[in-house]
């Protein structure tokens, strides 16, 4: 579905309106369904996502991911740093799992929420591989890069540089306030930069970044 059907589609409260608002197919919303148990399962092991947001799984964590797709349509490499819980990186993945050429690589530097990921990756028959790395240890060529909730952008941008080196444009999610992170980074680097809101939460934002280097 393109960002302009996404805007009038009706507002998403479980798997039903999660299929109206974005147009995945019946084994799109089964893999999620799917995931959303695994979640829950090894959430009672181990704190990988609040037990409020977990309750919220189909607006805060499904659709807040799935918006990112409409943003980059032609994008089929993703690398999903800081990979946590899988958001948005095991949504895309799902999303993407028909599409011919599609990889997710979700990077973590905790090791038992690799373990979780890696699980969700085998379980689900999905495009991904996970790498239990810091993210400016790799150096993975991709489309896109991603994260959600990792650092400031200043910071996010060190991250994530040797992405953008490869030829990456970057989508970020932020919260409202964030030309304050915008005008600090640029202290540090030069970039080209679009602001959307979240589809999800009036609240955020969706940061859209090309043309990385640092400042002179």
């Amino acid at each position: 579905m393109s960002a302009a059907a996404l805007l009038d589609a009706p507002a998403v409260r479980d798997s039903a309106s999660f299929a109206a608002r974005t147009g995945a197919s019946g084994a799109q919303v089964a893999d999620l369904e799917r995931l959303q148990r695994l979640l829950a399962d090894w959430n009672e092991r181990m704190n990988l996502v609040s037990a409020a947001s977990l309750a919220e799984f189909w607006p805060r964590h499904a659709f807040d991911s799935a918006q990112l797709l409409p943003l980059a349509p032609e994008a089929r490499t993703w690398v999903d740093i800081g990979a946590g819980a899988g958001f948005p990186g095991l949504v895309l993945a799902i999303l993407l799992k028909d599409a011919p050429g599609a990889r997710v690589h979700l990077v973590e530097s905790q090791a038992k929420r690799c373990r979780f990921l890696a699980e969700a990756v085998a379980t689900l028959d999905l495009p991904a591989e996970v790498h239990n790395a810091r993210a400016e240890a790799l150096s993975l060529k991709a489309d896109i890069v991603t994260a959600r909730a990792v650092a400031p952008l200043g910071r996010l941008l060190g991250f994530t540089r040797p992405y953008f080196a490869k030829g990456a444009a970057g989508l970020f999610f932020k919260s409202e306030g964030v030309e304050a992170e915008i005008a600090e980074a640029r202290n540090a680097w030069r970039f080209t930069c679009n602001v959307s809101a979240s589809l999800s939460d009036a609240r955020g934002r969706i940061l859209k970044l090309e043309g990385l280097d640092r400042a002179r």
